[in-house]
């Protein structure tokens, strides 16, 4: 049997391994899936329940922890600066993003032609995959919110949303069981030519999404973003 799993912290959330579950049904018990909860990533590397594993996904907040770990990163996730897939090659760990190439899937139908701004909120490892899929993939403009940077919340003026159409929240917050969260920004300047997309997916409709809403805003959840990116992680397991 090949094993499989997702690693972060406070997995309770994750549909992922519903998913594969699903997808290894008919498997004849050739694949399983796990999910491993550690609270930092060297205590995965010093486990030996990862000989076991034929790859993995990383989640919240490993994505750009993991690096120094592996044996070899492939270009775009060095570009990128983070890994949500790994695969044992041989005896090397090797790391790959495909939150880009779910992310750029998933909105890319849903796009307006007035859509070329973006306010990105959260500058993880998520952050980073959205970040190079709007600059190489969908050539939107976008600027980087962050608690932590010169163009933090409070940055945000009525110009900046008007000017911003396409508004991404990359972080966690809204995330179950935490639903009544959102990011702090300006939503009352919001209009319906914005579009808001939350990679958050468990709730469904994130208080984020529910205020984008309220002002006439399409709106969008992660859902197809994880699916489509666990498939591409298949697609890489199985190469």
């Amino acid at each position: 049997m090949r094993k499989y799993a997702l690693i972060g912290n406070r997995l309770s959330h994750s549909f992922s391994k519903s998913f594969f579950d699903k997808k290894f049904a008919n498997k004849k018990n050739a694949y399983s899936y796990q999910n491993i909860e550690v609270n930092c990533i060297s205590d995965l590397f010093e486990s030996p329940s990862l000989d076991d594993l034929s790859g993995f996904n990383v989640t919240i907040p490993f994505k750009q922890d993991i690096i120094p770990f592996l044996d070899e990163v492939k270009a775009d996730a060095q570009d990128i600066g983070a890994v949500n897939c790994v695969k044992k090659e041989g005896k090397k760990w090797v790391g790959y993003n495909t939150d880009y190439i779910g992310f750029t899937q998933s909105i890319r139908p849903f796009l307006k032609k007035h859509q070329k701004k973006a306010l990105i909120l959260g500058s993880g490892g998520a952050a980073k995959a959205i970040a190079f899929a709007l600059k190489h993939l969908l050539k939107i403009d976008f600027l980087i919110i962050s608690r932590g940077s010169k163009t933090n919340y409070e940055y945000l003026s009525q110009s900046i949303i008007e000017e911003h159409h396409l508004i991404i929240n990359c972080t966690p917050l809204g995330t179950f069981p935490m639903m009544e969260e959102c990011p702090p920004i300006p939503y009352q300047w919001l209009k319906n030519k914005h579009l808001l997309y939350d990679l958050v997916y468990n709730p469904p409709l994130s208080m984020f999404l529910k205020k984008g809403k309220q002002y006439g805003c399409q709106t969008i959840n992660g859902l197809d973003m994880l699916y489509l990116q666990a498939e591409k992680s298949w697609e890489i397991w199985r190469d």
